[in-house]
């Protein structure tokens, strides 16, 4: 089965930097899309950043050149650079994951980020 190990998140300050991880396992994974989405509380769940196979990358409207993500096989980075507390939230992992004829959507268990004033 495809299981998703997210890392990286924490408590900084504002105007520091974190970079997530999120690593793609199991011998069922074919790696279609990755990214990471957000959700904070009283907040509906948003994107933050998606990059596919063709390395096509989206990020939300709030990111304003602030976040990169990048990716090495089954692996993404979500490097997140001048962290304002607005970005406190739990990021989520999201894997699109199969064939064309058949693909399949994964979520990690996410890890927290708050961000300090």
């Amino acid at each position: 089965q495809v299981h998703l190990t997210e890392s990286g998140g924490g408590l900084v300050q504002a105007g520091e930097t974190l970079r997530l991880s999120c690593g793609a396992s199991g011998s069922t994974f074919n790696f279609k899309a990755m990214g990471w989405y957000r959700q904070a509380p009283g907040r509906q769940r948003e994107l933050v950043a998606h990059i596919d196979s063709t390395g096509s990358e989206s990020y939300g409207d709030f990111v304003k050149g602030r976040f990169i993500i990048s990716r090495d096989k089954n692996t993404v980075y979500l490097q997140m650079n001048s962290l304002v507390p607005e970005d406190t939230a739990v990021y989520y992992c999201n894997a699109l994951s199969g064939t064309e004829t058949s693909l399949d959507v994964h979520w990690g268990k996410g890890t927290p980020v708050t961000v300090s004033s």
